[in-house]
């Protein structure tokens, strides 16, 4: 058994030797592994978010002096200085398509916070269980009130203030994050500075906010010297929304052009849509909480893996070093399994990650069809007619989207990974490690009746499905048809048949049965993750939170997104401008036609563009309300029908 697995165990060999060298036998200590080392962590992350809450407040109090309300309050005749100031500032707004990527990236830099509320070292032991929860919300709101000033910055409509601010903040935050990964260095787990492995996308995002409020600055300035108009941009209609509008007034092209194979399997780009900041968000910090989280997982299961091959060797030593038969085999065993168990748990673990990654893609995608099916009345086509959105409900899925996408996620991919190693000790210990050591013949003996049951199944099935096409249905109605018509013939064959199937399928129902709850196993636990497809089956999708979540969300972007509503909303809000503008220069014009003798009534205005048009659209004509007066219709009618002669 030895010389048969030697060969498998060469790779571990070097690995082995080098914790062999590190024990001593004659000595009471088993391995020397230098656990006991520690550094005196003198930064704590937790303590510093708490600090942050002084200047964060400051900032957030400048921004709000700044900030210009609509209405006036109770407040501005007792304080003349803040009269019309101190407004509410808003960290975000997620239906925005501009500054998308830099509120992507201050999301960013709050990934190593959000992971550290999903420890519960910072919950203190003396609390009572049901204060838990008290406390595990107040520390959320600690976190995202520190955080605050890096989103406000970004928006402040006082880009000077803002970006110095900003500015100013963040690198606070870099400086202290920086300090914290190089406090204790010597802590290293995977070669050296595992926490800059660890935490260099945020670092990252920590550059990148910098370089965006030097240019918010450096542009404010310029602006404020005369030197650059920054423009004002346009929050109402966007021009993608614009040109969506333009491209539905236009025909359709007779005749649809090719596609390439990329643009009709994988993603075709569209310039006439773009990605809400909630979107671009939750794609950056999904991605950087899911690499945060599967390099924690690796550095555990590197010390984890590590003690075991510690184990494996003090057992070598002490335990099986006589040689007998037996304890070779024992060893051999042991070992094999620590190394299978290894090498299935790192498959598993790219195989999520690989998974995971392509879910938050194919989320983009998925966002884009749906809300080209809500904006053409097609809902039917994802979501069943008895599915009811509350408006209520929308709203605080809007806010919750975007963490329970995270939690998800995070979550799908430990399932993922569980199941996946589960299914691939069970395959190596059934299929793989028998090869590896020789034992064909015992292999084919336990499964070759199984797998030849299997084929011979299969082949039945499809030998149904073959006959049945032939003999039971009528020929093509047309020679270029895929497929015959469904439309019986050789009726009495079939019905003999269908009766000798029934005895035969009620043997194959019971394993098909057992293989379509395998199947959802399997499919449900791969969609966990994903928030965008239901896991429950057609009917129950309200039991389903996450989608439930997607759906509310996908309405409220529907609903103050969509680019026709936008559109005319914009046309409407233009006419409102371009009317008080008129109102303003109106004495000028009374004055002017009061010289002149030339007078327009409004309501004559008014009544020449009712008739208008109704000459325009003559079936509105019918939903107009009848007057008492005919002469006065006939008297309309008689005019248009004197303008169109």
């Amino acid at each position: 058994m030895g010389n048969e697995t030697s060969q498998f165990f060469e790779d571990n060999e070097d690995r082995d030797a080098n914790l062999n060298s590190t024990c001593d036998p004659n000595s009471n200590s088993t391995c020397d592994t230098n656990w006991d080392d520690t550094c005196n962590n003198y930064l704590e992350i937790e303590y510093f978010i708490r600090f942050s809450l002084i200047p964060s407040a400051f900032i957030i109090l400048v921004l709000s002096c700044l900030e210009r309300r609509a209405k006036r309050c109770c407040f501005d005749e007792k304080c003349p200085i803040l009269s019309g100031y101190f407004g509410v500032i808003t960290p975000l707004d997620s239906n925005v398509y501009s500054n998308r990527w830099s509120l992507g990236c201050a999301f960013g830099v709050t990934a190593n916070k959000v992971m550290f509320l999903f420890d519960k070292d910072y919950i203190p032991d003396f609390l009572p269980n049901w204060a838990v929860v008290f406390w595990v919300i107040m520390t959320a709101i600690e976190v995202g009130f520190s955080m605050y000033p890096c989103f406000a910055c970004l928006s402040s409509r006082y880009p000077i203030v803002g970006a110095v601010f900003g500015f100013l903040y963040t690198l606070a935050w870099l400086v202290i994050t920086i300090l914290d990964i190089m406090q204790c260095p010597d802590e290293d787990t995977v070669g050296g500075y595992s926490e800059v492995i660890v935490l260099w996308p945020s670092l990252v995002c920590y550059f990148f906010l910098l370089g965006k409020f030097i240019f918010i600055f450096v542009k404010g300035v310029r602006d404020h010297l005369g030197l650059e108009s920054m423009r004002e941009e346009n929050y109402l209609l966007e021009d993608h929304q614009a040109q969506h509008v333009q491209l539905l007034l236009r025909k359709p092209p007779l005749q649809q052009p090719q596609k390439s194979w990329i643009k009709s399997k994988l993603y075709e780009w569209d310039s006439n849509f773009k990605f809400p900041s909630r979107m671009i968000s939750t794609a950056v910090l999904v991605i950087i909480c899911l690499y945060m989280f599967a390099t924690y997982e690796y550095i555990f299961f590197y010390w984890a893996f590590f003690a075991l091959h510690s184990v494996v060797s003090y057992l070598n030593i002490y335990m099986f070093a006589d040689g007998s038969p037996d304890s070779m085999e024992i060893s051999s065993a042991i070992q094999e399994f620590a190394s299978v168990l290894e090498g299935v748990w790192k498959f598993s673990m790219f195989a999520s990650c690989f998974t995971c990654l392509i879910y938050i893609a194919h989320l983009l995608v998925c966002y884009r069809t749906q809300i080209r099916l809500l904006r053409a009345g097609k809902k039917i086509l994802f979501l069943s007619d008895d599915f009811k959105v509350s408006p209520s409900h929308s709203v605080v899925s809007s806010g919750k989207f975007i963490s329970w996408q995270i939690a998800f996620m995070i979550w799908g991919f430990v399932i993922m990974q569980l199941v996946m190693v589960v299914f691939g000790m069970v395959i190596m210990y059934i299929a793989i490690l028998p090869m590896i050591h020789g034992r064909w013949k015992e292999l084919l003996d336990k499964w070759g009746t199984v797998i030849l049951s299997l084929a011979i199944v299969m082949i039945i099935k499809k030998l149904q499905v073959f006959l049945a096409g032939i003999f039971f249905l009528q020929p093509k109605l047309l020679p270029k048809d895929k497929q015959r018509p469904l439309a019986l013939d050789n009726r009495k064959a079939f019905v003999n048949f269908s009766y000798f199937l029934f005895f035969h399928s009620v043997v194959v129902g019971f394993t098909s049965s057992l293989m379509r709850l395998l199947r959802s196993i399997v499919i449900g636990t791969w969609l966990i993750g994903r928030v965008d497809r239901p896991v429950m089956p057609k009917g129950f999708e309200t039991c389903d939170n996450g989608f439930n979540t997607w759906v509310q969300m996908l309405f409220l972007d529907h609903y103050h997104t969509n680019p026709v509503l936008v559109c005319f909303c914009h046309l409407l809000d233009t006419q409102n401008q371009e009317k008080q503008s008129w109102k303003a220069t109106s004495n000028f014009t009374i004055n002017e036609m009061k010289r002149t003798g030339y007078r327009v009534s409004c309501r004559a205005r008014t009544r020449w563009l009712l008739f208008y048009t109704l000459l325009n659209n003559p079936s509105l004509q019918k939903f107009r309300k009848p007057r008492s007066d005919p002469q006065s219709v006939d008297s309309l009618q008689n005019f248009s029908d004197s303008l169109c002669i």
